[in-house]
């Protein structure tokens, strides 16, 4: 059993799994090679749960999750040969090899004696004709949207080889109303927008909102009492605190990968450097002394190293330096302005967003510069955040003429990329880590 604390239980029982490494096409293990660039999305069958509508449900999440990932193409259920009616049996593989169906799940939803949701699913390898996997699950009816997650998630493991990233939760900077009056909370949805909620009252104007690697509570920036400050919000109890009560504006705060300490920016007359907190002892460590603009600090995910934003070579870069403020040194040298860097899950790219020729970009590079690549280009874009498997990125995007921004998500091939659908418009987005 597996417990999460504030997202409630869900209970995985072993009882079902089976995992098979078999070839393809006719003896080997239905896979794809995520490494290998501009990958062809794989053929999936995932067919309505039984029973009744609750099982349709969680398939059509599953779906939908597969399917915005970009390595997956589920197959239009009309095309189907087969009804499945016994999910513990072996589908007729023949039936979906003929509509070329690289993969079949199926699965059921049941509700227990004492009220709580059983979904099992097995997931099976057409060519191979042998199930790959099978999981189930109990969890209290409300959570049905996390137990689909879950098994995409899976699926997407047994099949890329990767961890997958659909349970997950992302903070954002939710704004609605006019231009001129526009209210902006700070709220939380599931990775693909749905499960909106606020966690402020729009009383204050927030930005930057950030995840502790714990799941259990973010900092942001708030303007409450037209005092800027970084707060800490406890994502279980709605308790907040403030960070700390500097002298000035702070800016762009971000969790240490240990969740120990908060480095950010503090503003000093025209110029901003780069400090760290240690939560514990509300100590702080100045890293950065120049007379310039530093901000938007980054740890790397092993926490030796940080990225982080400076104009001190006249327009801002993006500069690494170690831990303890050491070795600053610039990695950015195209066209045009960099800012926003974010340290990859993997450790190996740094995103960015790039201003050049009018239009802002997102991007990616290695942590020594090299590798620059743009992922898509737009009137505004701003504001990357990664997935937890450091595959996935979402951004905020500014249309002109628009009302306002919306979320988006890109993979690193740049050619999936998806609109996230939020009931307000959408900024600052920060994705969480996988949960538990």
């Amino acid at each position: 059993m597996k417990k999460c604390s504030f997202f409630r239980a869900i209970m995985v029982a072993a009882g079902l799994m089976t995992v098979a490494a078999f070839a393809t096409p006719a003896n080997a293990l239905v896979e794809i090679n995520i490494n290998k660039g501009n990958v062809q999305p794989l053929p999936i069958a995932v067919t309505d749960f039984l029973q009744g509508d609750m099982g349709a449900q969680v398939s059509q999440v599953i779906a939908a999750d597969l399917q915005r990932s970009g390595l997956f193409a589920p197959i239009n259920k009309s095309a189907f040969i087969e009804k499945i009616s016994n999910p513990d049996a072996s589908p007729r593989f023949e039936d979906w090899k003929v509509i070329n169906a690289q993969a079949v799940v199926t699965g059921r939803v049941t509700q227990e004696a004492d009220g709580r949701l059983r979904a099992e699913f097995r997931l099976w390898d057409t060519f191979a004709g042998q199930q790959m996997t099978g999981q189930q699950f109990y969890t209290q009816p409300e959570n049905w949207r996390r137990v689909a997650h879950i098994i995409a998630d899976a699926i997407y493991k047994q099949i890329t080889g990767e961890e997958g990233y659909f349970d997950t939760r992302v903070v954002f900077v939710s704004e609605s109303g006019t231009k001129q009056q526009r209210k902006r909370q700070l709220a939380i949805m599931d990775q693909d927008g749905f499960n909106v909620r606020m966690l402020t009252d729009g009383s204050d104007l927030v930005l930057t909102p950030r995840f502790s690697p714990s799941r259990q509570e973010v900092t942001y920036m708030s303007f409450a009492n037209q005092q800027p400050r970084v707060y800490l919000l406890q994502l279980e109890t709605g308790q907040r605190e403030v960070v700390g009560n500097f002298p000035g504006m702070t800016f762009s705060p971000r969790f240490s990968p240990d969740g120990q300490k908060v480095i950010m920016s503090l503003q000093q007359d025209a110029n901003s450097n780069i400090y760290t907190m240690d939560l514990r002892s509300r100590t702080t460590t100045r890293l950065t002394s120049t007379a310039a603009i530093d901000t938007s600090p980054s740890y790397s995910p092993d926490g030796a190293r940080v990225s982080f934003e400076s104009d001190r070579g006249g327009k801002p870069q993006i500069y690494v330096m170690n831990a303890d403020g050491s070795g600053q040194t610039r990695i950015s040298f195209g066209d045009g302005s960099y800012s926003t860097p974010v340290w990859s899950p993997r450790g190996d790219l740094i995103a960015f967003t790039k201003q050049a020729g009018g239009k802002f970009s997102i991007g990616v590079m290695k942590p020594d510069g090299s590798g620059e690549r743009i992922l898509t280009t737009g009137f505004h874009n701003e504001g990357p955040t990664w997935a937890p498997n450091g595959r996935v990125l979402m951004f905020f995007r500014q249309a002109a003429g628009a009302g306002g921004p919306q979320l988006y998500s890109i993979d690193l091939t740049g050619y999936n990329e998806q609109l996230v659908k939020t009931p307000t418009y959408g900024s600052d987005p920060a994705w969480s880590p996988l949960m538990e």
